[in-house]
């Protein structure tokens, strides 16, 4: 019982530490892919390549002064970006991040919590998450802040209906909401990644993975291209890193998730008996193919407006994934 407190302690600090610098790095990354599309440097002078510049970054972070609008509750100020940050690190609890290995005989499972419901935890643990925009927006005592967080509020519960729709059809397929039983069930062939069988739950639940995560061009949680940040308005410092902290952890976590669910996971990939990608590997490159293509729309699509976002939504998102675990069913059957 020890060993297993002590194994489990280890597994959070490692997580947490891990992501926090993947989610400070991820911004570096994506200053320089943004700075490819666009036919310019990005980070170049801070370190060799511009490497340390998000140490740079998280330096002014530190120790700017943190301001406290007149009028705003204090409690609730500084708790909403705990709030996004604990959200994103706690759903990553039933992520199983890569296979079983050893170390000096010991055999380590890369999964903090082996829960029956990985899934449903996820989606619900990251939802909790719509606190923080919401907190912040109320407490900030001023209407920019008020209008983002209610914005935020109104996107990610609607995104969160057609997430959770999306990933019913493949979930009668494997039978369990465990992801661990999601990536055993596509063990073999890559034919039998659940991408090929759910296409569109695939699709549906990409789509609902970037308006949940305020990524572009679905951002309008907080609108870059606006004079004012949203429910981040009246943050600085500390506090408003770990808003992004959190949403680029939460995309870490969602890439696993959906690389578990839709494209075999962390089982090794064979090409044809020549050779072999192994499970670790295959699984931490379909994450970086997911962090790249984050970025990659942010390059290259617009900005829609809230009432296309909604419309879209509503009209054709949810329809397709009710349709789809409809088809499903029949199929089953």
């Amino acid at each position: 019982m020890d060993a297993f407190i002590i194994e489990t302690i280890i597994k959070v600090l490692v997580v947490v530490l891990v992501f926090s610098f993947l989610g400070g790095f991820a911004t570096y990354i994506e200053r320089k892919v943004l700075g490819y599309f666009q036919r310019r440097l990005g980070p170049s002078y801070v370190g060799p390549f511009g490497l340390l510049q998000f140490g740079a970054d998280a330096i002014k972070l530190f120790t700017k002064e943190d301001m406290l609008p007149k009028g705003a509750n204090k409690l609730i100020f500084a708790l909403a970006p705990v709030v996004a940050l604990v959200s994103a690190m706690t759903s990553m609890v039933a992520i199983p991040f890569l296979p079983e290995f050893e170390i000096a005989g010991y055999k380590v499972t890369p999964i903090i919590s082996d829960i029956n419901v990985g899934i449903l935890f996820f989606i619900s643990v990251g939802a909790v998450g719509i606190y923080a925009p919401l907190l912040a927006g109320l407490s900030s005592n001023s209407k920019y802040s008020l209008i983002g967080g209610s914005r935020a509020c109104i996107q990610v519960l609607s995104f969160e209906v057609v997430s959770g729709l999306s990933i019913l059809a493949p979930i009668m397929l494997v039978g369990s909401l465990s992801l661990i039983a999601m990536n055993d069930y596509q063990s073999g062939s890559i034919l039998n990644w659940l991408v090929f069988k759910q296409p569109l739950a695939f699709v549906l639940f990409l789509i609902a993975g970037y308006a949940e995560l305020n990524r572009t061009p679905f951002d309008l949680l907080e609108h870059e291209a606006e004079i004012v940040a949203g429910y981040c308005t009246e943050y600085s410092g500390l506090k408003w890193g770990m808003f992004f902290i959190a949403e680029y952890a939460h995309m870490f976590a969602f890439s696993f998730v959906v690389s578990l669910i839709f494209l075999g996971g962390f089982n090794p990939i064979s090409f044809f008996g020549l050779f072999e990608i192994a499970g670790g590997l295959a699984i931490i490159l379909k994450v970086c193919f997911f962090i790249f293509l984050f970025m990659w729309v942010r390059a290259t699509l617009p900005h829609i407006r809230p009432d296309q976002l909604m419309n879209m939504c509503w009209k054709n998102l949810m329809p397709l994934a009710l349709l789809n675990v409809l088809i499903t069913g029949i199929v089953l059957l």
